[in-house]
């Protein structure tokens, strides 16, 4: 876990597109990001806008790319990924990441991300 609240969790993605990846998931379980309720979706967006400056801090990316669809898991999710050009959104870059790519990449992001 890199991140938590009462109500939103952040996670490394374990397959991901550039380190740093995240998985940002409200506890809420809801297919689709348009079903949560308001406040939770605000509570999303929130997490989602304090965890980008975080990563951008922490990999010196110049943009964190959004990514909300869904297809994989039926939880409503949305991915950050650190980018440094076009078109490095794209899922089928993602690769496995070793349990010590991980363990870095967490350390990493957690020195820029306080709890809360």
């Amino acid at each position: 876990m890199v991140w938590n609240s009462n109500r939103i969790i952040a996670i490394l993605d374990i397959c991901p597109i550039n380190p740093g990846h995240l998985l940002v998931i409200p506890y809420e379980q809801v297919p689709d990001i348009d079903e949560l309720t308001d406040e939770r979706y605000h509570e999303l967006w929130q997490a989602v806008k304090h965890l980008r400056r975080g990563l951008k801090n922490a990999f010196g990316a110049p943009k964190v790319g959004i990514a909300v669809e869904g297809f994989g898991v039926d939880h409503a999710h949305v991915h950050l990924v650190p980018v440094y050009s076009g078109n490095e959104l794209n899922p089928e870059r993602a690769k496995p990441a070793s349990l010590k790519d991980l363990d870095l990449t967490q350390k990493k992001i957690l020195a820029e991300v306080q709890n809360g």
